[in-house]
């Protein structure tokens, strides 16, 4: 009875590292989808959130249902409660991809971001792609040293989501109010689908320890006397 129990916990996490594998790939096609004007792509991103919010519900209701029927404590509680949060910030990772994608549609066939920005969005849907595998990957190993490393791995992308406020708040901007609004959106969109992958690997270094990152990271870092 254990091991089936067992194996229900087991394959919440396997549901979890497929929900990063999903919303990871459907951020890469947005931004092709956006930087290409390509409606018939960012057409599949939208229809293919479905997929994510289906795996989302499914991996909820069972946990509750673990919940119900099992009583779990200590650690197996700490994975059970904690699952349900990091479903719903990957849930949340598939929203903004999604978002990403129909700003592509609505601007089609023009594209949204002006040429001399394409790098900078480019690089930031890059690194939010692998943000997120790498947060999977973390779900999937239980590495807390790993875990720890996306809170720095973010703060490329928000250095980028800077840099893109500094052409938008130049004086030489020259695409018009339009333009900005959606590349000041599709910046955020990318900064929130980071924070997100970050809190899913906040979420594993207390599912592994019970402790949140802050207080390991000081327990960590606070010399042994004696």
């Amino acid at each position: 009875m254990r091991d089936a129990y067992h194996e229900e916990l087991d394959s919440i996490s396997d549901g979890l590292v497929e929900m990063a594998r999903l919303v990871g790939s459907a951020m890469g096609r947005a931004t092709t989808a956006l930087l290409d004007a390509d409606l018939s792509l960012a057409e599949s991103v939208i229809a293919a959130d479905e997929k994510v919010n289906t795996l989302h519900h499914d991996l909820e209701n069972r946990a509750i249902d673990l919940l119900a029927r099992q009583q779990p404590v200590a650690t197996d509680l700490r994975i059970v409660v904690t699952s349900l949060r990091m479903s719903a910030d990957l849930e949340r990772c598939g929203d903004l991809a999604r978002h990403v994608a129909k700003v592509a549609r609505l601007r089609f066939p023009e594209t949204a971001v002006p040429n001399d920005l394409h790098p900078i969005v480019l690089e930031m849907g890059q690194l939010a792609q692998r943000l997120v595998a790498k947060a999977g990957l973390v779900i999937a190993t239980k590495d807390v040293h790993k875990a720890l490393e996306l809170e720095s791995d973010d703060d490329a992308i928000d250095a980028l989501h800077r840099e893109l406020f500094s052409h938008l708040l130049d004086d030489r901007w020259q695409h018009g109010i339009e333009t900005a609004v959606d590349v000041t959106l599709v910046g955020r969109y990318y900064e929130r689908f980071a924070d997100h992958a970050v809190s899913v690997a906040k979420r594993v270094v207390y599912l592994v320890t019970g402790e949140h990152v802050d207080d390991f990271v000081a327990t960590a870092d606070t010399p042994i006397s004696g």
